[in-house]
């Protein structure tokens, strides 16, 4: 794996055919130092943005150079605000800048049918419905927003998983346990998931220490990057948690999702902290 810069501070969005995920943001909900932790996948022609928080419209094109009708697909791993809280602003910019005055097409979501549900009518319909009238002269409804990509369900126990291959990208899409804080299995808490591309990369979204989910996917994975919170927290992961973990899994350990104050903490055994514009390059 190689870690870079983009050059003359442009990303491209497509490359040679090689697996890239490139962070514009590695901060926890309320960091001040870092944008919020959304990320880039991007191999081949092809590009999946995972999740667009509140920072998102100032950090995409402040860390990749690009204006932010460059984006062509999404993903949304769960409704909190610095995983969704820049969707309103991309979709409405897209419908009546991208679409209008550049002609670009509908982004497009990957999204399962109950995640569609609740995006929508829980986050996203107040703002966007009451816009104008389609041309069926109805209210704008979620498609006229996004071209729908569906997974597909894989297995449903021990744990829901989701697979979908879009265009070279393979995503595993599992679900984690992450609201309420309360302690609930999986099946009872709130729909929040996280990603495994390719067979190769597990990102871990948002979750609690989970032991089963780590065993699940790290014998699989290349590399891990995994949330992790400084201090004891009812809905992520800590650092006294991760750091009971195996060697040999600490090692392949980046830490994201982190609050500020990343200086006074000690990583040793982890690969690091994942870091801010910088591309992680996995060469076949």
């Amino acid at each position: 794996m190689r870690i870079v810069q983009p050059t003359n501070g442009k990303l491209e969005l497509q490359n040679d055919g090689v697996l890239e995920i490139f962070f514009i943001g590695t901060g926890s909900a309320f960091a001040q130092e870092h944008f919020h932790t959304n990320f880039l996948i991007i191999k081949g022609n092809e590009h999946i943005l995972v999740d667009f928080g509140s920072t998102g419209p100032m950090a995409f094109p402040a860390t990749t150079g690009r204006p932010l009708t460059d984006i062509e697909t999404l993903f949304i791993t769960h409704s909190h605000f610095d995983h969704v809280g820049g969707v309103e602003h991309l979709a409405l910019l897209n419908r009546y800048v991208g679409m209008t005055a550049l002609g670009r097409p509908k982004m497009k979501m990957i999204i399962n049918e109950q995640y569609q549900r609740i995006l929508w009518e829980m986050t996203l319909r107040g703002g966007m419905e009451w816009n104008e009238v389609n041309r069926e002269g109805e209210r704008l409804s979620f498609i006229d927003f996004f071209d729908i990509i569906r997974p597909t369900l894989k297995v449903s126990t021990p744990r829901e998983i989701w697979e979908i291959q879009y265009g070279t990208i393979k995503l595993e899409i599992f679900r984690t346990n992450h609201l309420p804080a309360q302690p609930f299995p999986w099946q009872q808490s709130f729909v929040t998931y996280g990603v495994f591309i390719d067979d190769r990369i597990f990102i871990s979204g948002d979750t609690v220490f989970d032991e089963e989910l780590i065993q699940m996917y790290h014998h699989r994975s290349e590399y891990m990057f995994h949330d992790c919170s400084f201090a004891p927290n009812p809905v992520h992961a800590s650092l006294p948690e991760l750091r009971t973990l195996p060697e040999n899994i600490k090692q392949k350990i980046f830490l994201v999702h982190y609050p500020d104050g990343a200086d006074m903490h000690d990583f040793t055994g982890f690969a690091g902290l994942t870091q801010q514009g910088y591309r992680y390059i996995f060469d076949e």
